[in-house]
């Protein structure tokens, strides 16, 4: 396995108590909600006060080795989110920043009662004004091309629309809540460079880390389960051919771009910027182009980029 790159077996708290202070650029991570999920080896189903002190200590622990512009990402449920958010904020006086939802389309079904379609992800930061946030890194396409807007594209807000890990995925593993890897690329893309260390005290499935391994940076991974940490040193050593995930949105081909040179240098600069980690999008953005500027690209001799991508005109 990379040595830039450490699958750790034992007790999260245990484990970060090891780090040293003010070491990690960037913690995200995906803890047991409490809702009695099967992990093998650790409970999911502690009393609501032995759940919330559980909590406390880790988090406390998480606080004292970030950087002091470090930032960390908590998936957690509704059940517990506000205590989470109490904790980081008037505990711990950390500072909120943002609340994102995952939207995903699908989910468990339920006969009584409206079925779940989101997960929410905490983002909180050590200083107020200090911190790392690369906008120009996980920006999305533009639905419409105005020469006003920056190309780069935009923000891509607090809603995030990703497929879940269905069982067909070719990467889905043995995990009850393995997560899409294009969740933690966006987030790890915004809150750290290239070979800053990146945390996540509850690995699972290895999601963190071979984002990590693919985007360049160092990253430490702690679970109690020895099988899901196997399961994550085989999973850093199987071939890349992109990330497992994509939000739709970044296959998309803006509107309106009618200028010859213009629109040339937007589509290769588009598998530049937003296709760069998901090759296997490449011929989908590229078969939307075709079906909305086909005809002006004929005129104009630009059908060469289908040819180079093998995308028949």
């Amino acid at each position: 396995m990379d040595k830039k790159l450490n699958a750790i077996c034992g007790d999260v708290v245990e484990e970060l108590c090891k780090l040293e202070n003010d070491s990690v650029d960037l913690i995200v991570t995906d803890p047991p909600y409490n809702l009695n999920k099967d992990y093998g080896t650790s409970q999911d189903k502690l009393e609501f006060e032995d759940y919330i002190e559980f909590s406390r200590i880790w988090l406390n622990e998480a606080k004292r080795v970030l950087k002091p512009d470090g930032t960390i990402y908590v998936f957690m449920g509704m059940k517990y989110i506000s205590y989470i958010y109490t904790i980081l904020e008037q505990e711990l006086g950390m500072t909120f920043n943002s609340w994102i939802t995952w939207f995903y389309t699908q989910g468990i079904g339920k006969t009584k009662g409206f079925s779940p379609r989101h997960d929410d992800i905490l983002m909180f930061t050590k200083n107020p004004k200090k911190f790392l946030f690369n906008l120009d890194s996980i920006r999305v396409p533009q639905k419409y091309y105005r020469s006003v807007n920056n190309m780069r594209g935009a923000n891509p807000g607090n809603v995030w629309e990703f497929s879940h890990m269905h069982y067909c995925n070719k990467n889905r593993k043995k995990h009850p809540t393995q997560k899409p890897e294009g969740l933690y690329e966006r987030m790890i893309l915004a809150s750290s460079e290239e070979g800053d260390l990146v945390v996540d005290p509850f690995v699972g499935s290895g999601t963190c880390l071979r984002v990590c391994q693919q985007l360049n940076r160092r990253s430490i991974g702690i679970d109690i389960n020895p099988e899901y940490i196997q399961m994550t040193k085989e999973r850093l050593n199987e071939p890349f051919s992109g990330f497992d995930s994509i939000d739709e949105k970044m296959k998309r081909c803006p509107n309106d771009l009618n200028d010859a040179k213009i629109r040339i240098d937007y589509i290769e600069n588009h598998i530049k910027w937003f296709l760069k980690n998901h090759p296997d999008a490449i011929n989908e953005f590229l078969e939307e182009v075709k079906a909305k500027y086909l005809i002006k690209m004929i005129e104009t001799g630009q059908t060469w980029i289908f040819d180079q991508y093998g995308v028949a005109i």
